[in-house]
């Protein structure tokens, strides 16, 4: 009876393993209780029982196309993976310190893939057209020009104001190429991209590390499991011993959580400093922004008036940029100091909260800086007031670069010097994750902010994080030491791109609404010179397409789909009912797995 029992079991179960997808499959098999001889069994009779389903040509095409671009994307990556210099340095940074300091070096690498996608599209749509059109510089360099962005630099394809408004065709009767359309196309799609790609990364991190995170995290597997038997050289070996034991401490860790009691006087005690201390971060928060206020229309006001000279109208032009990277700089490290004297119960608290009080104050500044861009700066009797925006956001994007390097060197090479010869209780410093995370994240939000005003400014960021990985990397295994408490922090990357998208991504797509939408281009420069705003150009071209018969569908579109309020209501009640059927599914999925697993345990 167990024999025709267990074999009618096996068949049911081959049967709804059939009935799913092949990587599902899979990873179900993977998990079964049984030996490795038993799993390959039961996989052979999955594959018979879907070659007896007979699937159509076109889906055994697809099947095809896919296995072959798997075979290729190894291939390529096998080969290409030695060029990818940050590959050992993230082996490094796990087995030394831990998926904590990880993260933010995994954070730092994907903006600078980012920033790497950003720089092409702009660079090939909109800079490459402009040099065919462009005319010469006759403004002399000066080198003081790398700083301020100003002089030289105001005539070239670094700025908004020096691109043309016109139709460029180098072949007479010929393509043309409208740079107008080009130029508002190249970045509304760029955005639309950049959404997608946020929404498609949070919901992969988060699966990952929330749904269903025993698949990525076992404790057993790391054990026994997860040894890799082709690592031969010994430096691979030492350092794989170190990441593995670095995780098995961070899960223990995990596991065996302290957790403290208070009496009812220390809870009202600790209270109590809490809300001190947030009262102070959020007062230092408030005076920095009223600071950065009335600086910037001062610093307006400066530059309509001129200067005596070329010097002193130079450094007029750093003071606004100088002056919110040291508030930026130091308000944080009041953060981290107020952080360490609130002693919280675990190190995740303290980054978390620490991670919270800055992008109070660095999404408050920036929203200051953008209030003073659009209605002072973009109401004023400037030229070309896009150009004037585009400096500004340079000069902060350089300052801030600035003010990291040197953030390494004071807040933790003389950090280092004093703990281990000033004053020896204090030891090595710790790496601050909450801060260091949050600069990127600002530095991130100007970019996107400038790519409208600076549409060549993702290439700086791109180089500035490439610097900035490098030199963190350097100053972590020199100057700091692990985290003193052991902690495993596999949903840290999810919150990092959740604080990327809201408040930043969205912030910056309300920026460029308002920009794109609401404001009139300046009359003397840029694309949309004459224009009412710069969506009239798309106005515009709509009613030349409504001329020819070719083309109604693309007016049908716009007129009934992208300028529809309906469309849009429905779209997003469709997003939400497809968000809610993938969550359902994937409980469905976990359930079926359970399921799966306790037929083959009875």
């Amino acid at each position: 009876f167990c024999f025709f029992h267990g074999f009618y079991a096996e068949e049911d179960l081959v049967a709804n393993l059939a009935s799913m997808s092949a990587s599902d499959s899979i990873k179900a098999i993977r998990k079964l209780p049984e030996t490795i001889t038993k799993k390959r069994e039961i996989r052979n009779k999955v594959l018979k029982e879907r070659k007896g389903a007979q699937p159509s040509c076109c889906t055994q095409c697809l099947q095809g196309a896919a296995v072959s671009f798997r075979r290729f994307r190894n291939t390529l990556s096998e080969y290409f993976q030695p060029l990818w210099i940050w590959h050992k340095t993230l082996k490094v940074v796990g087995a030394e310190f831990g998926t904590s300091v990880l993260s933010y070096f995994v954070f730092l690498k994907w903006l600078l893939n980012f920033n790497i996608f950003s720089f092409l599209i702009n660079f090939g749509f909109i800079t490459i057209p402009q040099f065919l059109a462009a005319e010469p510089n006759n403004l002399s360099f000066t080198g003081l020009e790398l700083f301020t962005g100003a002089g030289y630099f105001q005539q070239t394809v670094l700025y908004y104001g020096f691109y043309t408004n016109a139709t460029i065709s180098k072949i007479e009767n010929g393509p043309s190429y409208n740079m107008q359309l080009a130029y508002i196309f190249t970045v509304g799609i760029y955005f639309v991209i950049c959404f997608l790609i946020l929404l498609f990364s949070m919901a992969k991190s988060f699966y990952r590390n929330f749904v269903n995170p025993q698949t990525h995290s076992g404790k057993a597997s790391k054990l026994l499991c997860t040894w890799d038997f082709n690592i031969t050289n010994e430096k691979a070996v030492k350092l794989k011993q170190k990441n593995l034991r670095t995780q098995i401490k961070e899960d223990l860790a995990d596991v065996d959580k302290e957790v403290l009691n208070f009496s009812v006087m220390e809870r009202v005690a600790r209270f109590g400093f809490h809300l001190l201390a947030w009262v102070a971060s959020v007062g230092a928060a408030v005076v920095a922004c009223t600071g950065v206020y009335f600086l910037s229309i001062n610093n307006l006001e400066l530059f309509m008036k001129g200067h005596r000279n070329d010097l002193e109208s130079q450094a007029a032009m750093l003071v606004l940029a100088v002056i919110v990277s040291l508030l930026n700089t130091f308000i944080p490290f009041f953060f981290s100091w107020v952080g360490h004297m609130e002693k919280f119960q675990t190190p995740g608290q303290h980054i978390y909260i620490t991670i919270a009080r800055n992008i109070i104050l660095k999404i408050s500044i920036v929203g200051i800086l953008c209030y003073y861009w659009l209605n002072i700066v973009a109401a004023s009797e400037s030229q070309c007031w896009e150009t004037l925006v585009g400096q500004d956001i340079y000069r902060l994007v350089l300052v801030d670069f600035i003010f990291c390097l040197l953030g390494s060197f004071f807040g933790e090479f003389l950090r280092r010097i004093i703990g281990t010869t000033v004053c020896v209780s204090l030891g090595l410093p710790e790496f601050d994750i909450g801060r260091n995370v949050l600069d990127l994240i600002y530095a991130q939000t100007l970019t996107w902010i400038g790519i409208l005003f600076s549409p060549l400014l993702p290439g700086i960021q791109m180089i500035a994080f490439f610097i900035v990985f490098f030199v963190k990397k350097v100053s972590l295994m020199k100057n700091c030491q692990p985290p003193r408490k052991v902690w495993r922090t596999a949903q840290m990357t999810t919150s990092f791109m959740l604080l990327l998208f809201c408040p930043s991504f969205l912030g910056v797509l309300c920026v460029i609404g308002v920009t794109v939408w609401r404001l009139k281009p300046s009359e003397r420069c840029g694309p949309f010179r004459g224009l009412s705003s710069m969506y009239a150009a798309v106005s515009e071209w709509i009613q030349i397409l409504a001329s020819y018969t070719d083309s109604k569908w693309v007016v049908w579109i716009y007129r009934n789909l992208i300028t529809s309020t309906l469309f849009f209501l429905i779209l997003s009640s469709i997003a939400l009912i497809v968000t809610y059927l993938y969550w359902q599914i994937i409980q469905g999925r976990k359930t079926m797995i359970k399921h799966l697993q306790k037929q083959m345990m009875n």
